[in-house]
């Protein structure tokens, strides 16, 4: 990031500059912080049930969000029509694959659900060659496509008949990365150039998300009859840094180093997830996981190559 140097003139000492941790570090802690959310999704699911876990995941989310809000002194957004597009945006980026990680990691293995996350990419230049014409294919990106799913093929083991697997977990866990891309594509088109920080916006996003759960979960779930303290620290946790911190240096990281660097974190997730399951929680894992997966991140990192200019 550019500093503006104030003229020499006959002042006050210059202010010290804020330090702030290199963005390696910012980059690398957001790895793990996400690479363990699956980890701690699965644990949670161990006490509470999946839309218990998600509505505390959002509630110590947008927590996190509202006292940083109050320590800038940022306000909520503001516009009946504005708080319709977040509310949607707010169901399909978080409530809605928040849910659906959490009900497939009751059958698949936490590592499983790391990797089928790693799909998002690859969702996401599919629907993008639907939703905007902008976003022209070129054969790199469409070899990507092919390539990424492939991986996924590998993944499930196909050609073995998907022997082992949870067809309705790793549905649910596809689903969930498929739901990413739908989001964004939904605030690309209807949410961009508001005029609002990406606080604020995220801020009122995770409420509204929040909000959604709060009236979801009592119908389909029963009040805990007793409290399992691994559990809920392990929510606590997934929402405060998986959800609420992890939003903050995300955004941080695309302001100074710009989205492209920033969305590489996506090819990390997977690893993390899978030895965070293997180490901690003693996940099996079949050599056409890690196989699977190498290819699923080749395919995604051809899918974010652009062509160039005027080609």
């Amino acid at each position: 990031m550019s500093t503006v140097t104030a003229p020499r003139t006959q002042s006050p000492a210059p202010a010290r500059p804020r330090a702030r941790l290199d963005w390696r570090l910012r980059f690398g802690a957001l790895s793990l912080i996400w690479g363990f959310s699956f980890l701690l999704i699965k644990v949670g699911t161990e006490g509470y049930a999946p839309f218990q876990v998600t509505l505390g995941r959002l509630v110590f989310g947008t927590a996190v969000l509202a006292a940083t809000m109050a320590v800038k002194r940022e306000r909520l957004p503001r516009g009946a029509r504005l708080w319709g597009h977040m509310a949607v945006a707010a169901f399909f980026l978080n409530a809605l694959p928040f849910s659906l990680f959490a009900y497939s990691e009751l059958t698949i293995p936490s590592t499983l659900a790391g990797i089928c996350n790693a799909t998002s990419p690859l969702w996401g230049m599919a629907l993008s060659l639907v939703a905007l014409s902008e976003d022209r294919p070129t054969r790199v990106r469409v070899a990507g496509l092919g390539l990424g799913f492939l991986g996924v093929l590998t993944v499930l083991g196909a050609w073995q008949g998907f022997h082992g697997l949870d067809a309705t977990g790793t549905a649910m866990a596809l689903l969930a990365s498929l739901s990413y891309p739908v989001g964004w594509i939904y605030v690309r088109r209807t949410l961009a150039g508001t005029g609002n920080s990406h606080l604020s916006m995220t801020g009122g996003q995770l409420l509204l998300a929040a909000l959604q759960l709060a009236v979801v979960t009592p119908l389909f779930t029963s009040f805990p009859a007793h409290f399992s303290l691994v559990p809920l620290l392990a929510i606590a946790t997934l929402g405060a840094l998986g959800t609420g911190l992890a939003v903050l240096i995300q955004y941080g990281l695309v302001a100074e180093v710009g989205p492209t660097t920033a969305q590489m974190v996506t090819y990390f997730i997977p690893v993390i997830a899978t030895g965070a399951g293997v180490a901690i929680l003693g996940e099996s894992l079949r050599w056409t996981t890690p196989v699977g997966a190498l290819i699923v991140l080749a395919g995604a990192a051809l899918t974010q190559v652009r062509g160039k200019k005027g080609a």
